[in-house]
């Protein structure tokens, strides 16, 4: 079974959410109107009396690629849902523009009076890749709230502890040699080298944490000079260098030492929001309950749930038991509202082309969700997909299989217009 489908009563107040088959029967008695494809939601078509409404807690596995949301209503989870953010993007972007302002300041142009005091930072101000992971996460907190009654809260407050693991030694002795420390570090290699052995790629075994450089050769114990190999790897790689041991496997080589310098660069961005977080959180008005990436494994572990963004957020906070009725996450990614740079420049950066002010032609605009029949071409057939829109009605379309094009307007059917996010193909209720 998918995801339950909300629903909101005559005045657009937020009911108990139904399976997707009573959902289906609504609308084919003509009973209920779909108010919204994403999240699918539905609006009856007449009045109820005192509709009994259950609690419902929302709980969020924040990440610093994908967050998990989870919909709970008692022990069971009704509704999951995987947000990819977009924080790298909005990184190289700011990066390219300052380039090209950079390349532009140094050409004969106007002179331009200095501007002072445009530099200051507010109190807990974040970088813009980063204050958009914590945006996408409180927009559609309050999207949800819109179509569920949520009366509070979960959030996985602490994952990674960063000092900890760079300096074991930074909270005294009893801090380095307790079970926090050794937890921490474990769970980070989990996440840092993708769950698998660094020598030989086996999964889904027990896993031993190794020294690439032997501690009996001056070897430390930092996490940098840490990774995962299955027990077999272990015992045959002993305390010989890495380099000897894998003299035969120059990729593998080259893989584990570029890999092992990596920056902490995830679990920074995730330690970095998350406070910000939960203080926006916090102003919504509902209770915010916190929990620790402990946690929400230990929950994991014991009732014996896959691991997975949405399933993690499942498991966030005081759990007792769960019941999954959902089966399929809404896939939900980040793209932004466009550019609003006017002018394209070529890689030298000089001017090349201008955009258009308008920015729907044809009724439709870029980012919009339609769906289109193509009755010819190589493309023949139907594609539902995300929108670039063109002046001359020839458009492309980006689905989840890849590009569409060409894509003449006249075939096209809007689905749900541009919001700032793509969603992945999730089977209807109406088919």
């Amino acid at each position: 079974m998918s995801n339950f489908v909300f629903v909101l009563d005559t005045d657009k107040q937020p009911l108990n959410p139904v399976p997707p088959g009573q959902a289906r029967r609504l609308l084919k008695l003509k009973q209920a109107a779909v108010y919204r494809r994403y999240p699918f939601t539905i609006i009856l078509n007449y009045a109820l009396g005192n509709p009994e409404v259950e609690p419902h807690q929302l709980k969020i596995d924040p990440g610093s690629k994908t967050t998990g949301l989870a919909i709970v209503q008692g022990e069971k989870v009704i509704w999951g849902a995987e947000l990819t953010h977009r924080g790298q993007q909005i990184k190289n972007d700011l990066e390219s523009r300052r380039a090209t302002r950079r390349n532009r300041r140094n050409r004969k142009t106007r002179y331009r009076q200095p501007r002072f005091l445009n530099r200051t930072r507010q109190k807990g101000w974040l970088p813009p890749s980063l204050n958009s992971r914590v945006e996408n996460i409180l927009t559609w907190v309050n999207r949800i709230t819109q179509y569920v009654p949520i009366t509070g809260i979960s959030q996985e407050l602490v994952k990674f502890d960063l000092q900890s693991m760079q300096n074991p030694e930074i909270s005294g002795k009893e801090y380095q040699q307790g079970e926090l420390a050794g937890y921490e570090v474990r769970e980070y290699l989990l996440e840092k080298w993708g769950r698998k052995c660094a020598y030989c790629g086996v999964e889904n075994v027990p896993f031993e944490v190794e020294h690439i450089h032997p501690k009996s050769k001056g070897g430390s114990d930092r996490v940098s000079n840490l990774t995962l190999a299955c027990h077999d790897c272990n015992q045959k790689k002993g305390n010989r260098d890495i380099k000897e041991f894998l003299a035969k496997k120059p990729d593998v080589l080259s893989r584990i030492l570029r890999q092992a310098k990596l920056p902490l660069k995830d679990a920074a961005a995730v330690n970095s929001t998350r406070w910000a977080l939960f203080d926006k959180l916090k102003a919504t008005g509902l209770p915010v309950e916190s929990g620790t990436g402990g946690r929400t494994k230990y929950n994991r572990v014991r009732l014996s749930i896959t691991k997975t963004h949405w399933l993690d957020a499942a498991c966030v906070g005081v759990v007792e038991n769960l019941q999954v009725l959902a089966s399929q996450p809404l896939l939900i990614t980040a793209r932004g509202w466009g550019s609003r740079q006017m002018c394209t420049t070529n890689k030298y950066g000089f001017p090349v082309r201008h955009r258009t002010r308008c920015k729907t032609f044809f009724g439709f605009q870029t980012g919009d969700m339609v769906r289109a029949i193509l009755p010819t071409g190589k493309f023949a057939g139907t594609h539902v997909g995300r929108l670039t829109v063109r002046e001359s009605g020839v458009f492309e379309m980006k689905t989840s299989l890849g590009k569409v094009s060409p894509v003449r307007h006249k075939y096209c059917k809007s689905i749900h217009r541009n919001d700032g996010y793509m969603y992945g193909a999730i089977r209807s209720v109406e088919t």
